[in-house]
């Protein structure tokens, strides 16, 4: 073999070694996106179940208007709504509220709903404990659901924030495979305030 053709299957040999570390890199991402999100509440991802030590009283002195959006995922047809889409809160309280899902369709579907909160700043400062989101919802034909949320925002919440909206995106399970989107592609699709409720 010439020199010549020794250099080109080198060359060759680094642009496959290139390629195949680039998609390695690129799924590396995802998981490593996700830590860093959860670490840091960038982009409005909210964190899992709040198990709270201790009891916080409520800061009756203080109130913040919780807002709520629910919008569906592409090709997800079922009705998606909350109960009502405002509540003004005291920090530190447990607040209780619904979403309502139904489905629209002839057959069995399972979806799964994402959260994200804005502003981002206030990720770490609202605490789920109780939520739909934490399991996949499976609908019979023309089934529909009561869904519930319970949740506290934290007596620490930044003086600024007087205004936190919660969004949710209903994603069909089928067609997402086992896990629903993650939440950059989320927070980046464009919310839509529902008419009903």
């Amino acid at each position: 073999m010439t020199t010549a053709k020794r250099s080109n299957t080198k060359v060759v040999g680094w642009c496959i070694a290139g390629v195949f570390g680039m998609f390695a890199f690129g799924f590396a991402l995802v998981p490593l996106y996700n830590v860093f999100c959860d670490i840091t509440g960038i982009n409005g991802k909210t964190g899992g179940r709040y198990e709270g030590t201790t009891t916080a009283e409520a800061d009756m002195s203080r109130t913040v208007k919780v807002q709520f959006i629910a919008q569906n995922g592409p090709h997800m047809p079922w009705t998606f709504r909350p109960a009502q889409t405002s509540i003004t809160v005291h920090p530190g309280e447990s607040t209780h509220v619904t979403f309502v899902a139904q489905n629209n369709t002839g057959r069995g579907m399972t979806a799964q709903a994402v959260p994200s909160l804005a502003p981002s700043e206030g990720v770490l400062f609202f605490h789920k404990t109780e939520c739909f989101c934490f399991n996949q919802q499976t609908l019979a034909a023309g089934e529909s659901i009561d869904m519930p949320l319970v949740f506290i925002v934290d007596r620490d919440l930044p003086e600024e924030i007087h205004t936190l909206t919660l969004s949710y995106t209903l994603y069909d399970q089928e067609r997402m495979g086992e896990e629903p989107k993650d939440a950059k592609q989320v927070s980046t699709t464009t919310t839509k305030m529902t008419n009903n409720g």
